[in-house]
């Protein structure tokens, strides 16, 4: 039996808004049945949203999930789709890992300032 989900119950389980189901749609990302202005949304697409937040959630944008999608639908199909995703998947790791540097970096550099100007302050004779 096939089983549909209305626009509501697919934001109410999500906790997103009927906008970002629309946008989805419009992006191409999902194709709900339409049954004159309701729109049904399939097991599969339900199964989309949720891989769709789950990129989102990971920093993936909406081009990247497209292509990621889109390489499970052509050919190389399944196999191709979870190397692709396994790149976004490094590609994203080491920009996390360059912003942990440059915020590290950063709170050294805050530190040094800090650090400098109580040392001025000992020198002027005046209480931290």
């Amino acid at each position: 039996m096939n089983r549909f989900y209305t626009i509501t119950e697919l934001t109410r389980e999500f906790g997103i808004s009927t906008r970002t189901l629309r946008y989805y749609e419009d992006e191409g990302l999902i194709q709900p049945e339409r049954r004159g202005r309701t729109r049904l949304y399939r097991s599969a697409d339900r199964h989309l949203i949720q891989e769709i937040l789950r990129g989102r959630r990971v920093g993936l944008s909406i081009a990247e999930i497209r292509e990621i999608i889109q390489v499970y639908k052509d050919p190389p199909g399944e196999a191709g789709q979870l190397r692709l995703l396994m790149r976004k998947v490094e590609e994203k790791r080491e920009e996390l890992r360059q912003k942990r540097k440059d915020i590290d970096d950063t709170l050294t550099e805050l530190d040094n300032i800090e650090d400098s100007c109580l040392a001025r302050l000992a020198e002027i004779g005046v209480r931290s």
